[in-house]
């Protein structure tokens, strides 16, 4: 009896020190990204890259949660200078997967596998959140460049990774004549359940008047009332769809 005691003690102290041991390697968000980017992404030490922070509440947990976006236009353009098509790549703005998005899960203190955006380098992603799947916590809206077009995609946390349910234009045609169009979105009671519906509305997008860097402009877009369309979540399908007008 004495030595059953013994070693339940001996043992219940054991799993407390192995729970200390994993509450002391729990490194801050800020010393984890770098480490788990380079790892991911297989950067190498002498790579120049950039990544940047955004946290907010992401999930159903009590914990902080966050978005970490990567730019590689060093290493796209490296790419491109070891090419035979230099010159197009550059035209093109070296359009590739050199944009990406990891998500931090806060509950589980561990950060997500990447997840390329298809754009161009030489403008790095935005990030901004907003109430859609839930009043409780925010989903994540990122902002890309393709040529002189910008492109919203929405994500939400399922499974703790962030999943595409929607994307859109906000702008194209910017310092051209062709093509041109913008929108604005409004994010309102949603018509099939708890997730609000998305309505795209017409814009103007104002030209500007002297050269610029189609990548680094951010032009102004004045909204209208006019309703192009109006987007609903369908829970089966996971993604956002429109009835055709």
């Amino acid at each position: 009896m004495g030595l059953a005691l013994l070693s339940c003690q001996q043992s219940e102290k054991e799993e407390i020190k192995e729970d200390k041991e994993e509450e002391e390697i729990k490194l801050p968000l800020e010393q984890m990204v770098k480490r788990h980017i380079e790892g991911k992404l297989s950067i190498p030490a002498n790579e120049n890259y950039s990544y940047k922070i955004y946290k907010a509440h992401l999930d159903g947990d009590t914990l902080e949660d966050a978005i970490i976006t990567v730019n590689r236009l060093s290493f796209a353009m490296n790419e491109a200078n070891a090419s035979k098509n230099t010159a197009k790549q550059a035209e093109l703005g070296f359009m590739g997967n050199y944009n990406y998005i990891f998500f931090f899960d806060g509950g589980l203190h561990m950060i997500s596998p990447p997840i390329a955006i298809p754009s161009s380098p030489l403008a790095p992603l935005k990030v901004e959140f907003e109430n859609i799947s839930s009043p409780d916590f925010k989903d994540i809206l990122v902002h890309f460049r393709i040529l002189n077009a910008s492109y919203m995609d929405v994500y939400t946390i399922g499974n703790h990774i962030p999943r595409r349910i929607f994307q859109w234009k906000n702008f194209d045609g910017l310092n051209s004549t062709k093509n041109v169009e913008a929108f604005t979105f409004e994010f309102v009671e949603g018509s099939t359940g708890p997730v609000k519906d998305i309505l795209v509305k017409k814009a103007e997008l104002i030209q500007p008047k002297n050269e610029i860097n189609i990548y680094e402009y951010s032009p102004e877009i004045k909204g209208t009332n006019e309703i192009v369309h109006r987007f609903f979540y369908i829970p089966k399908e996971g993604k956002y769809l429109t009835q055709k007008r």
